[in-house]
This record gives structure tokens, sequence and C-alpha cells, in this order.
């Protein structure tokens, strides 16, 4: 299994799978101990240190799904994140981040670098030239995701890794929305690739993890920090991640077909004030989506007209679930000023252009006709709600 030319499903399904010797299982077992043995053995194995059996088999998988060398996968998105900024970051230090990133990361900046003495500065434009204008002497890293949560910005990962290499500093990107079945960043020049594998690596609503992908080097750094910190996932949700993440490249392949679909005639609905897609040929970023991705995703945002109450809209919704997180099997959508960016103040979400009636719409994978059909019934209910008011 280490060809290079080994096709995506391929490595979804068996790469890092662990082979049950004693009874021939077709999956992997799972290890549930705590604790093994420290004497004549050539790994010393213990949960926190991430070296489980299934941890590090799992680890396998998402790397070469990433295209990186080593991985580590972590309790859940946020672990991730702040596991890997910490671990390239100290006092003094200086981070710049794009402006539109998800509000749990936004939030950790906000509320807990100062207490670290860690200098920062966001970036309101997508363009590389906003990067380099907040550059400073002791600027150690930075921080990007695209597609952005929830307005699906885009952001040129090559002209980013390219300033970066050239300033020697350490970029880091959160590819949770796109995912490795639409996007590479490595293959882009980024160093350190994070996820909240609770979303479209997990894929299903059901467990909570994260994973980081670089290089060996970096990989051990952040190592250094996580054992500490002590962020590590349990062994029966790593057997779950591995479970799901088989049928990865399956489900957002049709996730994706949905969303372009559906984002093409919510485009169209005279309901609806505006639509964000990265897909759509209107959208300002249209041209480096098409260039960086491989599909757009199965994430999008859309505004209905003023006179329409976002709110009741969703009351109204049968089959589309009205939930807090994203990239299930399952369609959902929500309002991201009352969850993901709930954290942020009312000015910062205006500033970031996340009105009160924005949706965001994690697209599953069901027919699209009924997701459709769904929209269209809630609509009309909203209207009728609306001239008897």
């Amino acid at each position: 299994m280490n060809s290079k030319n080994t096709g995506f499903n391929t490595i979804c399904t068996h790469v890092g799978e662990i082979e049950d010797k004693q009874f021939k299982g077709a999956i992997s077992p799972i290890y549930l101990s705590t604790s093994y043995a420290f004497e004549n053995v050539d790994t010393k194995r213990y949960p926190r240190y991430f070296n489980t059996p299934n941890q590090e088999a799992l680890c396998k998988k998402i790397a070469r799904l990433e295209k990186g060398d080593a991985a580590l996968i972590f309790g859940s998105g946020m672990a991730a994140i702040s596991t890997s900024l910490l671990a390239f970051l100290k006092k003094g230090d200086h981070i710049v981040l794009q402006r539109t990133l998800y509000g749990g990361t936004a939030n950790l900046v906000n509320e807990e670098f100062n207490k670290y003495g860690i200098e920062y500065s966001f970036v309101d434009s997508q363009k590389v030239s906003g990067f380099e204008e907040k550059i400073q002497n002791n600027t150690k890293v930075i921080y990007i995701e695209t597609p952005s949560n929830p307005l699906l910005t885009i952001t040129d990962i090559k002209e980013v890794s390219s300033l970066a290499k050239k300033k020697g500093i350490i970029t880091m990107i959160d590819n949770t929305f796109a995912s490795p079945v639409n996007q590479n960043p490595i293959e882009l020049g980024i160093d350190i690739v994070i996820h909240s594998a609770t979303k479209y690596l997990g894929g299903h609503s059901d467990i909570l993890a994260g994973a980081v992908v670089s290089s060996e080097k970096h990989i051990e750094q952040v190592f250094n920090l996580a054992k500490n910190l002590g962020g590590s996932l349990s062994d029966f949700t790593v057997w779950m991640l591995e479970r799901s993440i088989k049928t990865l490249g399956l489900r957002i392949k049709h996730q994706n077909k949905n969303a372009k679909q559906i984002a093409k005639w919510l485009e169209k609905h005279p309901d609806v004030k505006a639509v964000y897609y990265p897909g759509l040929k209107s959208h300002p970023d249209y041209t480096i989506a098409k260039k960086q991705m491989r599909g757009f995703g199965g994430m999008l945002s859309f505004e209905l007209k003023e006179e329409l109450d976002a709110s009741k809209f969703q009351q109204e919704l049968k089959l589309i679930k009205s939930s807090m997180s994203l990239a299930g099997v399952e369609s959902t959508i929500l309002s991201p000023s009352l969850t993901s960016h709930a954290l942020l103040s009312e000015e910062e979400r205006k500033r970031q252009g996340i009105n009160d009636g924005l949706l965001r719409f994690s697209v599953g994978i069901e027919e699209k006709e009924d997701l459709m059909n769904d929209i269209e019934q809630a609509l009309k209910k909203v209207k009728i709600l609306e001239l008897e008011h």
C-alpha cells in the first residue's frame, strides 16, 4: 500500500488498517488497553503519547490522505488547533491570521494569546498583499482557513505559502471545510494542515476528534507539547473514525454534487437574497477555488430576502435538521450568529459580513430534489405566516 499511484478510495479503505492476525477479521481490531508492557518492547505505548496501535494506524491513513509525512489525532478540532499554534508560538512571537476564521479559533486568539504574551494581527482581505502588510520581524506563523466558515471565502493557498517561505514563516491551514477529497494544501506549500475530524473525516455526527498533518519534524514539535496537554483521543473513537474515513471519498463526492446543484438553484430563487458557494461562477473567488480545489465542497451559506424570517424558516424545515454542527451524511442548517460565531461580538460579526439572517447549510447525501422540496415548502409556510401576522 505504499505506491504513490494508489487511488483515493483505496487509501481510505486500506491504508493504516490493522491486520487481525488471530481471527482474520476484515476490519481493524480495537485495542482498548490503557496499560502496555515497557520491557523488551520496541515502543513504550501509552494513550496520552498518541501511540496506541489504533492511534498509530489511523495517523498513517490521515497523513497519506493529506499527502503529509506524519499525523497526530486529537480529542477535538480545537485541541488540534490550540496545540499546533502553541507548539510554534511563545512569548514575544507574532502570528498573522485571516479575519474569516472559525469562531472558536478567533475566540482562542482573542481571549488567550494576550495571557501568553503572543502578539497577533488579523487580515481583513484574502489577498496575499494583506498578509504581507501584517508581517513583523517577530512573525512566526501565518494561519489561514479556506474555504472559510461561514461565508466560503477563498484564500490563494499557493501565494500565501510562497510569501511565508520567503520570510521563513510557518504556515498552517484549517482544511476542515474542503477535506482531503477536495484540497491538499501540503502540495500547495503549506507546512501544517489541521482538521476538525468531527466534521467530514467523521461524517456521521457521532464522534469528536481533531487531526494535524505535516512533516515528521513539525509533527514531533506538536507532539512534544501535545503529550503534556493531554488532548489524546480514546481508542474506541479512533476506531470509529477509521471506519468513517473508509467512505470519505464516496460521501463527499455526492455532497459536492448536491451542494453545487442546490447553490445554483438557490441563486435563481426569488426568495433568496444572496448565495455563498465557491463553485458558483458568480462567487468573487471562483477562479482561485477552481485553481486549487478538485471539488467545491458540501458547504454553502445563503440569506433570505429581508421580509422573510430566517428563524421561522428553519423551524418549518422537515427534512433538513436545525443542528449545531456540520458535514454529516444528513443535511443540517444553522444560524452562525447564534452558534459557530456566537462568541464573537455583534460588531465583529458584522465586520466579517455575518448577518443575523445568514444561514449556513451543510448539504448531506439525500436526494437533491427532496432537499429542494423541503426548502420550498418551508419558504411557502413562512410567507403565509408573514401574511397572517
